[in-house]
């Protein structure tokens, strides 16, 4: 059998300590290093701006949710499992009910969520906190525009930028600016 990743649904702020008992259960050796691989609760970097200075926070990509990586066998499956479920905190495996064998997720899902926690090498993204609508007035912090203040003309998440409209000599002239350049007014 091949090494999969499952995911463990938890009580909402437990992910942390469930985390550790895994771990601890594993140096104890209670539950076995062959069968259980390894544990991550997904975290994602999120950057937002607070009064003219850039915020770093881990949000959880997955509130609730730990994933396990594990060589379950197709015989002997529940002992492990049993192990895990005692852990205050675990309510069970998603996509299965406690009797049932638990599904792996898909090496897809498990590859894009490693991605967007930043567990694969060299492949971390950051998102961006961004709370602007069209028609804010914004004050540009950093760049050749810094000090000017304008309103929102556009938006565009997918490449956190913003259009905004600042008077230079005089005239109203659109600029675009990355969402980390400005604040809100």
């Amino acid at each position: 059998m091949a090494k999969s990743w499952y995911i463990i649904h938890t009580y909402t702020g437990y992910e942390q300590k469930i985390y550790r008992s895994l771990k601890k259960l594993l140096e104890d050796g209670a539950i076995d290093s062959n069968i259980v691989a390894d544990v991550k609760v997904p975290m994602e970097e999120v950057v937002e701006v607070r009064n003219g200075k850039k915020v770093t926070k881990n949000n959880l990509l997955l509130p609730g949710y730990v994933m396990v990586e594990m060589d379950l066998p197709q015989i002997g499956w529940k002992a492990p499992c049993q192990q895990i479920f005692k852990i205050q905190g675990v309510t069970g495996f998603v996509g299965t009910d406690r009797s049932e064998r638990p599904r792996p997720i898909s090496p897809d899902e498990a590859k894009h969520l490693l991605q967007a926690a930043g567990e694969i090498k060299g492949e971390k993204s950051v998102r961006v906190k961004q709370n602007y609508e069209i028609g804010d007035q914004v004050k540009i912090i950093d760049g050749p525009f810094a000090t000017f203040s304008g309103a929102v003309e556009d938006v565009d998440a997918a490449k956190n930028k913003l259009r905004v409209n600042v008077q230079i000599f005089g005239r109203t002239t659109p600029v675009e600016v990355d969402v980390l350049q400005v604040e809100k007014i």
